[in-house]
């Protein structure tokens, strides 16, 4: 398995490799991209390095529906026994979760009986890859104590920091990325905060918005982000209810940061090191990058990014600490990764054979200075949200 694998599923037969990147394999399930009457599956080629088929045309996008008046769930959802048109289910069939409309992204509840706003930082919490699996993320934040049964913030001064990939391969990626940024409202008012860092798949969502079919320099052949994201799990759920206020969002998100002598990142790779001396230095960067809207530029970092496994053989914890040397912290904390690859593990999307992966908790490896919080979800895992420091 090389660094640059951006393979999710195993247990799946020979893995084949996709003409738009070099350094990651495509997952059998994500070769069958969304459907309609209006779209046609781009043909996954089996050379290692032929010229790509030209991507779907790009459907126009449906108007976004009314926030529901008579829906329970936090996420504004429809009734659970209904699945919007597009979705394209990568691991299982959940309740499927739809964004209501643009007007509930950040909105905070108003208590004028609010307890005073507690001083100092509190605990400190991680989120792994979530993928648009928002009723797992739910269920989970809620196991944690930090939001409630309406989705509502109710951790006070803690700090959660989510690792990055909020959408593809699952349900409701765009609802997962309204409720984090409405969460992020919530908590500044409670004293904490929640933040997110960039994922690889921020860009490749990114990169499909804006460049579609414009064709990359990706070393490997003709690539396109749109064909890219659509080889990875791209929903067309996702792609209809994008709307500018979320890419902006997935714009401004940092690439690094040092919390507690926690070093968080998304991917477990040293290609951060190409973009900065310092994590301020990374951040910039990759802010640039993104604001410069240059396709090949985009799709470089989007590439460097996607690489993974650094920390896991032998000169792994060496990987680390070049990593901690440069930026800080005692510890790497990332997602990217899914917890049975980094195992050695196989499981299977469906589990026909039985086998499904066990995921108890984070994987603590390289001589204890990484933790890995990809849980798998996407592969029938689980999603992780943890309190830091992890004692191993």
């Amino acid at each position: 398995m090389v660094e640059g694998s951006m393979t999710q599923g195993a247990g799946q037969g020979p893995v084949v490799r996709t003409a738009t990147l070099r350094d990651f394999r495509v997952p059998p399930y994500a070769q069958v991209p969304v459907q309609s009457q209006d779209q046609e599956v781009p043909q996954v080629l089996p050379q290692a390095l032929p010229q790509v088929s030209p991507p779907p045309p790009q459907v126009p996008q449906t108007p976004v529906p009314a926030p529901s008046t008579n829906s329970g769930h936090p996420g504004n959802a429809v009734p659970e026994s209904e699945t919007p048109d597009g979705y394209t289910p990568t691991a299982r069939d959940l309740p499927v979760i739809t964004r209501g409309g643009p007007g509930d992204t950040v909105q905070v509840r108003a208590d004028p009986a609010e307890t005073p706003v507690p001083e100092g930082p509190g605990p400190l919490y991680v989120v792994g890859d979530v993928h648009g699996y928002l009723d797992e993320l739910l269920a989970a934040l809620t196991a944690q104590g930090l939001i409630d049964a309406e989705g509502h913030w109710t951790a006070g001064n803690t700090r959660l920091w989510f690792l990055g990939d909020f959408t593809d391969r699952g349900p409701d990626g765009i609802g997962v990325i309204d409720l984090v940024m409405r969460l992020s409202a919530e908590a500044a008012a409670a004293g904490g905060y929640c933040k997110a860092l960039m994922g690889n798949h921020e860009l490749l969502l990114l990169g499909a918005k804006r460049f579609g079919d414009t064709p990359v320099n990706s070393g490997a052949g003709t690539a396109t982000f749109q064909a890219a994201w659509l080889l990875n799990g791209g929903q067309k759920t996702d792609m209809d209810r994008l709307q500018e206020v979320h890419l902006q969002w997935m714009a401004r998100l940092d690439a690094v940061v040092e919390e507690d002598e926690h070093l968080l990142m998304h991917s477990d790779t040293t290609a951060y090191l190409e973009y900065g001396a310092t994590i301020d230095d990374v951040n910039d960067t990759v802010h640039e990058i993104v604001t410069r809207n240059d396709a090949d530029e985009c799709w470089d970092l989007f590439r460097k990014l996607t690489r993974r496994f650094a920390f896991r053989d032998e000169a792994g914890s060496d990987a680390v600490r070049e990593l901690l040397t440069a930026y800080g912290g005692r510890r790497v904390v990332h997602g990217h990764s899914p917890i049975p690859y980094l195992l050695g593990e196989v499981g299977t999307e469906d589990g026909e054979d039985g086998a499904r992966p066990v995921v108890e908790g984070p994987h603590v490896y390289a001589d204890g200075l990484a933790i890995a919080m990809d849980g798998g979800v996407t592969m029938a895992g689980k999603l992780l949200v943890v309190e830091l420091p992890l004692h191993d």
